[in-house]
């Protein structure tokens, strides 16, 4: 590594950490209607929504209620994006005339980001025009991290209160999410990514000849405004079909850091706000530290496999500093693998280089963030509500060894929340190990896999991997655009994300409901360093235990294979 990169690494943790316990506290104060320093100019806003869909701010839900305001949005958002996709050639916005897309790739996209997965089987400045993007795509990249915002607010609110029949408002603090934390936010990133050089236009694609003689059509478009809520979202869509990797996307190295902190912003920031609702920063404190340790251990060992020289070359006796294939030249080894790490340690999916010709172990750690429920930050709201199962998970696990019942806050964990924690763990499992099983026995969809033998299978794995961890990024060999891929991934991004919002929702039911009892010397602390360290083992042991045989058979078995063949 150079020094330039120990800068880039430097930079990106201090505008992802710096600013999160102002905006953590900035969020609670926002997301529980208290005064905050935009409400003089947003507030009449909230109040005109509030007044339009005649929705009472006052009127708590029930977690039943709030779950079927969510899950009814979700059904009309889906249709809607739905019918934006397949008659998009009869649409306005359209300088190209690009007809509307294949109905199982249409359902695909729509389910894809309306679940927060932004997963796409399609190439963006091809097959999608203007009005697509933004009233279709543009408007779920803030409806979707809006929801997961939202339903983390539930949970938080049930380990807060006591006795409480009520968790809040689906349609107020979906409102508040948009109007106070998503839509100023990316206004500001937008603006600073136009100053960088990102297109923000309405025109035609413009025609060039290239210096050979040639002709070129250069994409434009309203991209600025989009990639900025992708990022700030942790959505990950790209405007254009190669994502960041773009120079319209990402044109400098200052788009790259902005882009690639921005992914991090909010969900660090939770953590606090988190804390700030529990009234217990050091429950904050323990979360973040286990998030920290599992990041940099990801991104340590994806430095390190990116910069060790290709065998393959190296037995041609070829110097090299690295593996420069796949990579995003313009920036270097480092910045890709920093972006790969954090695109998928959160649910964003977004990337600058292609994971696929990353080696076999930087890969692997790509996929088993994934892989884990993208709880390492996580995306917006769904990465701290992961975090907090897995906590309840271990508070449960450490209540077993110490003979006690186990409790969290004071709120103690009975059968029922036992087995909705149980229910939880199976989603990954299920939407990643036995849809991909299915996947490589069937012969026709077998036939998407680009790549004999152990990356054939790491292939597969990731694509499902992605899907149901609603993360959206691919290995790029893999052909997922068949109907079979389609209907299929749809499936698990759909039972990735709400195989884990209604058991959460419906375990924050039943929480808020109770009484919170006393703490004292006897109680297990949540904070401190056994706490974290605790945490910690339990997630990978989950992870490891799960799929270490699936990835034996994928990276790990590709990376000897390499090893033994040079």
């Amino acid at each position: 590594m150079q020094t330039h990169d120990y800068w880039l690494i430097a930079a990106f943790f201090t505008l992802v950490l710096v600013p999160a316990p102002w905006l953590g506290r900035y969020l609670y104060r926002a997301m529980e209607g208290e005064r905050t320093w935009l409400t003089p100019l947003l507030g009449p806003l909230e109040r005109l929504c509030y007044r339009a869909a005649g929705v009472d701010p006052e009127g708590e839900q029930t977690w039943k209620g709030y779950s079927l305001a969510l899950l009814s949005l979700t059904a009309i958002s889906l249709a809607a994006l739905f019918a934006i996709l397949v008659l998009q050639g009869q649409l306005p916005l359209n300088p190209l005339q690009l007809p509307g897309l294949e109905w199982h790739l249409a359902l695909n996209t729509a389910v894809s980001f309306v679940t927060n997965t932004n997963w796409q089987a399609y190439s963006g400045e091809a097959q999608l025009s203007y009005f697509s993007q933004m009233l279709g795509l543009g408007v779920q990249n803030f409806v979707s991290p809006a929801v997961g915002l939202a339903v983390l607010v539930v949970f938080c609110r049930a380990l807060a209160r006591r006795c409480a029949s009520g968790i809040g408002n689906f349609w107020v603090d979906m409102t508040r999410a948009v109007l106070y934390c998503l839509l100023p936010l990316s206004l500001v990133l937008a603006l600073l990514l136009v100053w960088q050089g990102v297109p923000q236009s309405l025109t035609d694609y413009v025609q060039a000849s290239t210096l050979q003689g040639a002709e070129q059509t250069i994409p434009l478009g309203p991209a600025a405004s989009q990639i900025a809520i992708k990022q700030l979202g942790t959505n990950g869509g790209g405007f254009f079909g190669v994502n960041s990797a773009h120079p319209f996307e990402n044109p400098t190295a200052w788009s790259n850091l902005l882009e690639v902190a921005a992914i991090l912003l909010i969900p660090a920031a939770l953590v606090f706000m988190f804390g700030h609702y529990v009234r217990d920063l050091r429950q904050s404190r323990a979360i973040l530290a286990c998030m920290l340790l599992l990041f940099v251990l990801g991104l340590g060992t994806v430095l390190v496999a990116e910069h060790q020289p290709n065998p393959a070359f190296a037995a041609l006796a070829v110097e090299q500093q690295g593996s420069l294939e796949g990579k995003e030249s313009r920036l270097g080894i480092a910045a890709s693998a920093l972006w790969a790490v954090t695109t998928t340690a959160a649910s964003n999916g977004s990337v600058n280089a292609m994971h696929d010709s990353f080696s076999p172990l930087g890969g692997m750690v790509a996929m088993f963030n994934m892989m884990l429920g993208e709880i390492v930050f996580g995306g917006v709201g769904a990465g701290l509500y992961g975090m907090l199962l897995f906590v309840l998970v271990t508070v449960f696990l450490a209540g077993l060894m110490i003979g006690r019942t186990p409790e969290y806050l004071g709120k103690k964990l009975d059968a029922r929340e036992v087995r909705l924690l149980v229910a939880t763990l199976l989603v990954m499992p299920v939407g990643v190990l036995v849809l991909a099983a299915l996947g490589v026995s069937l012969p026709g969809p077998a036939a998407s896999i680009s790549n004999p033998g152990p990356h054939g299978l790491s292939q597969i794995l990731y694509a499902y991997t992605s899907g149901t961890g609603n993360n959206g990024s691919a290995f790029a060999g893999f052909g997922g655009g068949t109907l079979y891929h389609n209907l299929m991934i749809a499936f698990a991004m759909l039972l990735g994300r709400f195989g884990f919002i209604l058991p959460v929702l419906a375990i924050a039911g039943s929480l808020a409901a109770k009484n919170r009892a006393v703490t004292d010397l006897n109680s297990f602390p949540t904070y401190g360093p056994l706490f974290v360290t605790l945490l910690t083992l339990v997630i990978l042991m989950v992870g490891g235990l799960t799929f270490l045989p699936a990835l034996a058979l994928g990276p790990i078995a590709e990376h000897f294979a390499q090893l033994q063949r040079y």
